[in-house]
């Protein structure tokens, strides 16, 4: 143990670290290294605590003086927890110098020495460091696991600061598969834990993180809000390229709002930066926003220029990770030589960003390039080819923004090969969107195309609408090159046009029709398009899409020919049968909406003639199915690929999953939210039963009413009957007043039986009806009541046997057990027993006020090797005897144990902590021995095919990458290095 000087100065320093200061933390410990007095272990927690001050400072030089050499080179004899922080903080610093590789190898090293130690928090960390490097390397489902992992042994630990982080990561993983709700709801969870314990280091990167969501929303003044006050915490609690990241995010919104100038001054300040750790990643992404501002302007030398810059940034990144960052550089290649009008080079670059494997996202860019490419140079029939491979790609809900671009190629397609009025509806479709989402440039181009495509029919009326909208936006935006095509299109106003009629002639039913199945995609979207369908069928003053609910005012969707006041006007009239003037109201329904009934309202000056009503009835019914669709799809199951994301919070305190088993059980627990079944926990005694039926309870549209609890085994037969079912006054002996019973006072929550296998038997058949009818018959009372109560039934009895011996009723066994849950012995999750000890010493030493009271590794390999008859109750009893008995800031030793525990032997290689233990034959530990299963099937593999990465990799179902990174962590690259040489 540290003196108890050093104690304190430890604690200064952790309590500045956990603030994410920095600096003070470094400043408080700086002088305790030349202190002569220091043993090594000391030495070692306050350099490892030096360490994490200067990594909070982005200094990773400072950092890696601080740690010193590798700790497998360190000859002194150190404990596997102090192990776990100085492998884990050796491979942050090798995470954030880029080599990934390496950093999984030092985490992976620090979780063994962690599991070593059975210390949950630095389990915690391990996991969570090593989530992080996988996110790097774009492994999300192995970032998911580790952070769930993460969690548990955080929770248990009590560590805030660290589950916030957790949370954070969580949200941006979740992002990157387009789970955008559930992001945000991690991150919401990641911002109240910052803040309870004021880090607001980390509360600055979960405002990035926020805002880079809502971003992908396409919500961008909260996006910018976000961004804006993730800046204001970075310059003011953060690191330095944590600013440089912030404003980053804050120029890449600023571009997607069009406010370029304040783009353009966001980024050059986060180049402005210095940080060791900036140049890189961020300085590559700000040359990336500042080309495509270039690009939007038309200056194309500039932005060649910065497209270089970009890529010199991302290649110093690593060689080993370069290549996840390189697409966008090469997609903004391939884009830039499209608007240089170089059409064929612009094939051949997305060609060649389709051959190196490109990520999802960037392959669909570089199609969509390939296709504009391909259409203007008249080679319609590839380029048709491009844009369905492109449609099978593309899910809009996911990317709606480049569906809307998407959109706009199709009707440049429709255009070129004289389907006029195709093109008009997806020109105007796009258009639509990406004024919904507010790509104020990308809305633009789209105006542009659908104001030439009408000009040159001679409707000058309406190209002039979209042209002079397209023109504003792009002289707002100095979008040069764009603002000139503009101008040419005007020109085209003066001349006699094609007399084609595009906008909705009687052939174009078909194109309306496809436009408004598409919009289905978005509800938003859909509304939009069905009021202008319906405005343009009519030929009328407005259309309105608007819901009526069963009280109050009216709801406008959407509206086309008129501003938001008169649609709400127009949807009174409509849902009052009001006249409009001289003309006619048209209202036909489109479905209903979860608030009422929603309707499509047309008003036109003039009667409506039959042709027309019947394109107005024709459209109301594709629309009401696309509403239907769009209902449909809301309520469809999780997308697939990757799992339904498991909670990171705990279902209630204490309720720890930290294994397979009480996974599935927590699996469990959370299939049954928003049912009313009737389910039978088992499990033995002191394994936690009534935890997990609070935690179903708690996860039940019961859960703000009362959970009561009954333990069947308390009463004989006399007295059961009367606390269930209560009784009236005078209908028994010592009945002196009316009792509800237990049922009743449990109405609209639920009741938990506690070992219902000892319930009197006579009292069965009463608890019987009350299941299947809802009614219960007090004592003295004549008539049945019903009651709204849920009965979650636990048991440590084997009821079968008791059925068999006609002890337990055999219907109301089968009507108890419709879902069963059986919580396993502690003794079948051992690797929870740390981080149940953690969270109860916690809660232990907070109750009795004894604070810094530790568990010795002795103690916790006593307790992973105890058969624990009393499961998780005896745990917590032994840990709460263990604090009373203890003085305070003390350590539990096993001599510190009740004599059956204390006397539990203990495999000698378990009792040495001071080094690592090898897994026996007798008590294998799950990590190493999950590892030793990996090196052997690596091994076996690379015996087989003779050393070849690609067959390895191959018949083991992983990527080469993902071999790579085995290899690295389990020290078996010497056997490939020729092989990586040679490739």
């Amino acid at each position: 143990m540290p003196s108890t000087s050093l104690q304190a100065l430890l604690a200064r320093a952790g309590a500045a670290l956990d603030r994410g200061r920095g600096a003070e933390a470094a400043q408080i410990l700086a002088p305790s290294l030349r202190s002569s007095a220091l043993t090594r272990e000391d030495e070692l927690a306050v350099r490892s605590m030096l360490a994490e001050a200067w990594l909070l400072q982005d200094d990773l030089d400072q950092a890696a003086t601080a740690l010193g050499r590798p700790p497998d080179t360190l000859r002194d004899t150190v404990s596997p927890g102090r192990l776990s922080a100085l492998w884990r903080l050796h491979g942050r610093v090798a995470s954030e110098r880029g080599d990934q590789s390496r950093a999984i190898a030092h985490h992976g090293r620090a979780l063994k020495q962690a599991e070593i130690a059975h210390d949950s928090r630095a389990i915690g960390l391990a996991h969570y460091e090593l989530g992080n490097c996988y996110k790097q390397v774009g492994d999300i489902a192995i970032v998911r696991e580790h952070i769930s992992k993460a969690a548990s042994a955080l929770h248990a630990a009590g560590d805030r600061r660290h589950l916030a982080l957790v949370h954070s990561l969580s949200g941006v993983s979740l992002a990157q598969i387009g789970r955008y709700d559930e992001a945000m709801g991690a991150l919401r969870q990641a911002e109240r834990l910052a803040a309870a314990v004021q880090a607001e280091d980390v509360l600055a990167t979960v405002c990035g993180n926020q805002a880079n969501v809502t971003m992908m929303q396409h919500r961008y003044e909260q996006a910018l809000a976000l961004a804006e006050r993730s800046v204001t915490l970075h310059e003011t609690h953060g690191s330095g390229h944590g600013v440089a990241v912030a404003l980053a995010t804050l120029g890449q919104i600023c571009v997607r709002l069009g406010d370029l100038a304040r783009a353009e001054d966001a980024l050059h300040r986060a180049l402005d930066v210095r940080s060791p750790i900036q140049f890189h990643e961020t300085t590559g992404a700000v040359f990336d926003t500042l080309a495509q501002i270039q690009l939007i302007r038309g200056r194309y030398e500039t932005a060649s220029d910065y497209l270089g810059r970009a890529g010199e940034a991302y290649g110093a990144y690593g060689r080993q990770t370069s290549r996840w960052y390189e697409w966008s550089v090469r997609v903004l290649s391939a884009r830039l030589a499209l608007r240089r009008g170089s059409s064929d080079t612009a094939v051949t670059l997305a060609d060649e960003i389709l051959g190196a494997g490109a990520p999802p996202f960037d392959a669909l860019q570089a199609t969509l390039i390939a296709a504009e490419a391909l259409i203007i140079a008249d080679r319609l029939p590839e380029a048709a080819q491009r844009l369905a491979t492109a449609s099978d790609a593309l899910d809009p809900k996911v990317a709606p923004a480049t569906w809307g671009e998407y959109l706009r190629l199709r009707g440049a397609l429709h255009a070129k090969s004289g389907s006029a009025a195709d093109a008009y509806h997806d020109f105007g479709q796009s258009a639509t969107l990406l004024d919904l989402l507010g790509e104020r440039y990308q809305a633009a181009l789209s105006h542009l195309a659908l104001g030439r495509l009408v000009a040159h029919s001679g409707a000058r009326s309406v190209a002039e609408r979209h042209l002079h909208e397209a023109l504003a936006v792009f002289q707002d935006l100095g979008a040069e090159r764009d603002a000139s095509d503009t101008q040419d299109a005007m020109a085209l106003l003066g001349t006699a046009g094609t007399g084609e009629y595009v906008i909705s002639p009687a052939d174009a039913d078909d194109a309306i029709v496809r436009r408004i199945v598409d919009a289905a995609a978005l509800p938003d979207l859909l509304g939009r398009e069905t009021a202008a369908a319906l405005l343009e069928a009519s030929g009328g003053d407005g259309a309105v899409v608007y819901v009526q609910p069963p009280s109050g005012d009216v709801r406008v969707v959407a509206s086309a020919g008129c501003d938001d006041e008169v649609a709400r006007v127009l949807a009174r009239s409509g849902a009052h049968g009001s006249a409009y003037g001289r003309g006619a109201v048209v209202v036909e329904p489109l479905g209903r909406d979860p608030e009422g009934p929603r309707f499509g309202l047309v008003a036109s000056p003039r009667p409506i003639g039959h042709p027309v009503m019947r394109r107005l009835k024709m459209i109301a019914a594709v629309a009401q199915q696309g509403f239907a669709l769009c209902a449909a799809r809301d309520r469809s199951v999780e997308p697939t690929g990757v799992a339904v994301d498991q909670a990171l919070e705990p279902l209630i305190p204490g309720f720890l999953a930290a294994s397979a088993a009480m996974t599935r059980v927590m699996e469990q627990i959370q299939r049954l939210q928003g049912n009313e079944l009737t389910v039978l926990i088992t499990g033995e005694s002191g394994t936690g039963k009534e935890l997990v039926a609070r935690a179903i309870h708690i996860g039940s549209h019961r859960s703000a009413a009362m959970f009561l609890p009954y333990n069947c085994t308390t009463t004989g037969r006399e007295l059961a009957d009367s606390q269930l079912f209560g009784h009236r006054r005078g209908s028994f002996t010592g009945a002196v007043s009316d009792q509800p019973g237990l049922v009743r006072s449990a109405a609209g929550g639920t009741l938990f039986l506690d070992e219902i296998g000892d319930l009197a038997l006579d009292v069965q058949p009463k608890l019987l009806r009350f299941l299947e009818q809802q009614e219960i018959l007090p004592i003295g009372e004549t008539r049945p009541q019903r009651v709204d109560v849920r009965v979650l039934a636990a048991t440590n009895a084997d009821l079968e046997q008791r059925v068999a011996e006609g002890k337990f009723r055999e219907d109301l066994y089968y009507r108890l057990s419709v879902i069963r849950i059986h919580v396993p012995p502690l003794r079948d999750r051992r690797e929870e027993i740390p981080h149940l000890a953690t969270y109860f010493l916690r809660e232990a030493s907070e109750r009795l006020g004894k604070p810094d009271i530790h568990l010795s590794s002795a103690v916790l390999d006593v307790f992973t090797q105890y058969w624990w008859p009393g499961n998780v109750r005896q745990l917590k009893n032994e840990i709460q005897r263990a604090v009373a008995l203890s003085p305070p800031e003390g350590t539990v030793e096993p001599v510190h144990l009740s004599p059956e525990i204390s006397n539990t032997r203990v495999p000698g290689s378990l009792m040495d902590s001071s080094r690592p233990r090898p897994s026996g034959r007798g008590h294998p530990n799950l990590a190493s021995a999950v590892e030793q299963l990996e090196r052997d099937m690596i091994q076996a593999a690379l015996d087989r095919s003779g050393g070849n990465i690609s067959e390895t990799a191959r018949s083991l179902g992983l990527t080469r990458r993902g071999l790579y990174l085995k290899l690295r962590r389990l020290g078996l690259e010497s056997r490939s290095e020729s092989e990586v040489d040679t490739r």
